[in-house]
């Protein structure tokens, strides 16, 4: 039996990413393709043999044909939500693309929408679901390091995406930062109190606007996190998950982004530079289900079973929050305040 009808909406590069994720999921069915270029929703429905999804322009005249019960968004960020929006009215459960929107503006009604709609809505936030950032999580929480300070990531990539990306303004923030910054809260525990933020496009830059960035968040358990980042800096690449510095009262904790993890922690108590000695890693089980698949998975399966997936849109609008507040700041100049109501968002 198939437990989801699914309509993809945008049929561009990403959606083969969440095409091949849902292969894993056997209750699932592709029943539309849905793009303002059918040409591209042709090329994925041959390239991954989904014959039997229609093929159009129009999202509700898609619901309406097809009977979907679920939505994968995976149009650009400008999209989402008229996307989002119109699926939850129409009775769908989504799961979509980052960022959330591309203001709290919109954030906020696709929020209200979700809950007025009693339906699911969450948010393609990959790098929670990766064994290593697992792994780190639980060395941060078994405080071997002591009780945590200060996080720091550190995100260099020579990106050439062409398209969209090269003209969109705060680009570095608006399309890839709130990946560093859920990672943030994910790690930390914590939730975003304000936030110092410089923004540049550095000469060389094939951007338009805004390929490099560094912000100071303060949060809410006194953790200063630290974000240095750039997508055109060619060289010496970091993993698309960053590089990773954790310090606490007792030691501090590296990742690397990759598989590398390594700890040390203070145990002499005299001299200049205190005797250290590394800290033992977790062991931790292996997820079954990684990156798109692990968020799938646990969306779909938090449907059925009435329990809140990780990446809900309640939640994942405060990682929303720090890159808009990151982006009001670099255009201000100016430190801002990060207030969030829980019930009814920012």
């Amino acid at each position: 039996m198939e437990d989801y009808r699914v309509v993809l909406v945008g049929c561009g590069g990403i959606s083969r990413a969440w095409v091949n994720a849902a292969q894993e999921y056997a209750g699932l069915k592709f029943v539309g393709l849905v793009d303002v270029n059918p040409q591209q929703a042709r090329q994925l429905q041959t390239e991954f043999h989904l014959e039997d999804a229609s093929i159009g322009a129009d999202l509700g005249e898609m619901l309406a044909a097809t009977g979907a019960n679920m939505v994968f968004d995976c149009t650009i960020p400008k999209a989402h939500a008229t996307v989002t929006i119109e699926a939850l009215q129409r009775g769908c459960h989504v799961l979509g693309e980052k960022p959330m929107a591309e203001n709290m503006t919109q954030a906020n009604k696709m929020l209200a929408a979700a809950q007025q709609s009693g339906k699911t809505y969450a948010v393609m936030q990959n790098r929670r679901y990766l064994d290593p950032i697992v792994r780190f999580r639980e060395l941060l929480r078994s405080q071997a390091i002591g009780v945590l300070t200060t996080i720091n990531a550190d995100f260099y990539l020579g990106a050439h995406f062409g398209g969209f990306r090269d003209a969109m303004e705060h680009v570095l923030l608006l399309d890839m930062a709130i990946h560093s910054f859920d990672q943030a809260r994910y790690l930390s525990g914590a939730d975003p109190l304000s936030v110092y933020c410089h923004e540049w496009n550095p000469s060389g830059s094939w951007y338009r606007h805004g390929a490099s960035a560094m912000a100071i968040f303060e949060m809410s358990n006194g953790v200063v996190f630290n974000y240095r980042g750039s997508w055109c800096a060619e060289g010496l690449n970091t993993s698309w998950e960053c590089a990773w510095r954790a310090v606490g009262e007792k030691g501090t904790a590296l990742w690397d982004g990759h598989d590398s993890i390594n700890a040390e922690c203070v145990v002499g108590t005299e001299g200049f530079i205190r005797e250290q000695q590394f800290a033992p890693i977790p062991d931790t089980p292996k997820l079954a289900h990684v990156g798109h698949a692990g968020v799938m998975y646990d969306v779909l399966d938090s449907v059925k079973s009435g329990r809140t997936p990780q990446t809900i849109c309640t939640d994942n609008i405060k990682s929303l929050a720090m890159v808009h507040a990151a982006i009001e700041s670099a255009t201000t100049g100016k430190k801002m305040m990060i207030e969030f109501d829980n019930e009814h968002g920012l």
